[in-house]
């Protein structure tokens, strides 16, 4: 037989630069606001609790509201999650905030946990430079107004109010929050914390005229005339999509909005005790969980009417448990299709709405709404065989002899939603988009009318709070640069390394087996407006954040010192280090000049590479401790956009 051709391994390689050590830090990528995720949960482990809350605090003008209702992509990007689940991130600031933020017992004055001048050179306070006064209160005459008191208003008004500039926030409703308060349930962000936010922003000099809405006989032109120079629209997008199928408009039909917000206002909702809500996203969830409580409600008025509490509580569950209460979610999409599952915190709001008793239908689309006496009394449904097409598009396609009947009560409709933008003017000369929202350049968030800035849902397709934040807080840098005649600020990446001690680095014991935990209510006391996500106590919160596998920190090499004994390579746990012949690696031609440059070779000289692959390694140091000459070095990398 004929000897098996050899074929020498190659080694696919890349030379890291400072960029692509940022990048690595991917809850920090991922964060629309770039907080250092990763930082806050590293100093929770140490026990740096008001370190923590500075650096999850200064990019991010709603902290508090984040820690219990943020989509957490930095979550979704950890990545513990590619071992086994993701460091619980969003809890673990919620932790910090009760602790330091505005809603704490007793909040330090915002003026001491980032006073004007903060100390840049220490590990942490670099945050607070994007919170630095420039200029301080009165530093500016300019007035600018913002419209809405959602999340990406707050934002900009936070961030304009730092700038030294006179802000006032026009809100058509009777509170602040947008969205935040009137269609996220209560029982998953407390409106007190709301108002704690709220009021940092009026310790900051920012004005709220509530129950002021633009109209058509009070828009963008009177606000000029009152002397606002700039104008940011945070107007959101508050209105519900129609279902154009038959029976529609049958008594018992509402929209997700109309019912969150009815609820969310205080308004009583009469639901029946068979519900059912058309969606996959978290706003369906949401009107769901929000239903069953509802439903729950009316039925232990009718079981035991008047008596104690306990009583109608514990009557309420029994109806759900003996399926007396019944609320179905339908969804066009798949289970894993759902929008609601694309996201960590969508999958755990997804298992605590199965654990609370709601039924989900996926693959299933409306078709019809049957009628009894001008009230709805069930919903046909068809097979959906497909949502999207080969593009990726939304194009869904039915089996219409694939059929199913559902009887209900209440028909919620979660299906989009779109902003009100009734009061714009032909003369405002403010382009919307065919989809109905305002349009704007994405890097400045500048409408086609100069001077006049939106952002949010109702400039984009609704998203996640941070998401939305991070709008605000682009166009107060804008709204900055236009008042000064200046082209908006650039961000620099600014990079400090820190070599770590090799005897002092350590990782916490057992690290890597710690479980993914978030506390949360006993199920049997998930009633009425009880906070379902319970906060960490400091033991479990010390404990989840050493999860974190430190992506900041790198074992950094040392060509000059090694004597490629390998003992680096064999102690590895997870096999993250190779050493190979330079002749073996793949590497594009500029690549290859690098790698030459000022490694002394020449005829005859034999070159070796170490290959480290980050994605593996579990930053234990244990290269470092065993390398006899330090040629291994553990160092961390801070990074600061300014």
């Amino acid at each position: 037989m004929p000897e098996k051709e050899t074929i020498a391994k190659r080694f696919r390689a890349k030379i890291r630069d400072l960029r692509w050590f940022r990048e690595n830090i991917p809850c920090l990528a991922a964060c629309p606001v770039k907080t250092d995720a990763g930082r806050y949960v590293q100093l929770i482990a140490e026990g740096r609790y008001e370190d923590s809350y500075r650096v999850a605090r200064a990019p991010n003008p709603i902290a508090s509201v984040c820690g219990r209702t943020c989509g957490a992509p930095c979550e979704d990007a950890c990545r513990r999650g590619k071992i086994d689940e993701p460091v619980a991130i969003r809890p673990l600031k919620r932790f910090v905030t009760e602790r330091y933020g505005p809603e704490s017992l007793y909040p330090p004055p915002f003026e001491e946990l980032f006073p004007p001048e903060a100390d840049l050179g220490s590990e942490v306070d670099w945050g607070a430079r994007s919170l630095m006064k420039r200029g301080g209160p009165g530093a500016s005459s300019q007035k600018v107004a913002v419209v809405g008191a959602g999340p990406a208003s707050l934002a900009c008004a936070h961030d304009l109010a730092l700038m030294g500039y006179q802000v006032t926030v026009f809100e058509a409703m009777d509170k602040p929050g947008g969205m935040m308060r009137y269609g996220i349930p209560e029982y998953r962000l407390p409106r007190e914390i709301i108002d704690r936010e709220v009021g940092v922003l009026e310790s900051l000099g920012v004005e709220f005229r509530y129950r002021t809405p633009l109209t058509e006989s009070f828009g963008i032109a009177d606000l000029r005339r009152l002397g606002y120079k700039a104008i940011f629209l945070g107007v959101g997008a508050g209105r519900g999509r129609d279902l154009k199928i038959i029976g529609n408009d049958l008594d018992g039909t509402i929209k997700a909005i109309d019912f969150l917000l009815n609820i969310n206002r205080g308004y009583r909702v009469t639901v029946g005790r068979k519900v059912v809500v058309v969606g996959g996203g978290l706003v369906a969830l949401d009107a769901a969980r929000t239903a069953i409580r509802a439903a729950a409600g009316k039925v232990a008025e009718e079981e035991v009417g008047g008596t104690a509490f306990r009583v109608a509580l514990d009557a309420a569950r029994e109806a759900v448990r003996r399926g007396a209460l019944e609320v179905t979610v339908a969804s066009l999409e798949s289970l894993d299709e759902m929008p609601a599952m694309k996201t960590v915190q969508g999958r755990e709001e997804m298992e605590i709405s199965q654990g609370e008793g709601i039924h989900f239908l996926p693959s299933w689309g409306p078709r019809r709404v049957i009628g009894k006496s001008g009230k709805v009394s069930a919903l046909e449904l068809v097979r959906c065989t497909r949502v999207f097409d080969e593009n990726g598009r939304f194009n869904p396609r039915f089996d219409e002899n694939e059929t199913m009947m559902i009887e209900t009560e209440t028909l919620i409709l979660a299906i989009g939603q779109a902003p009100d933008l009734s009061f714009l003017r032909p003369e405002d000369g403010i382009k919307v988009s065919p989809a109905g929202t305002i349009e704007v350049n994405p890097e400045t968030m500048e409408t086609s009318c100069p001077g006049i800035f939106a952002g949010g849902d109702g400039s984009f397709p609704p998203t996640l709070l941070i998401t939305v934040a991070a709008h605000g807080k682009r166009a107060a840098l804008s709204i900055d640069a236009c008042l000064k005649s200046q082209l908006p600020a650039k961000l620099e990446l600014k990079t400090t390394v820190e070599e770590i001690p090799t005897a002092s680095h350590r990782m916490a014991p057992h690290y890597e087996t710690i479980p993914r935990y978030i506390p949360t209510l006993p199920l049997e006391r998930r009633t009425g407006i009880a906070e379902v996500e319970q906060c960490y106590s400091e033991s479990q919160a010390r404990t989840q954040a050493q999860r974190c596998l430190y992506c900041h920190i790198h074992p950094i090499y040392d060509s000059d010192k090694c004597v490629l004994c390998g003992r680096c390579a064999d102690i590895c746990p997870e096999y993250c280090i190779t050493f190979a012949p330079f002749t073996a690696l793949e590497l594009d031609a500029d690549e290859y000049r690098r790698a030459l440059e000022g490694c002394g070779s020449g005829p005859g000289v034999e070159l070796t590479a170490f290959l480290y692959d980050e994605t593996k390694c579990i930053r234990c140091g244990l290269c470092a401790i065993r390398c006899p000459t330090g040629a291994i070095t553990m160092e961390r990398f801070s990074f600061q956009e300014a």
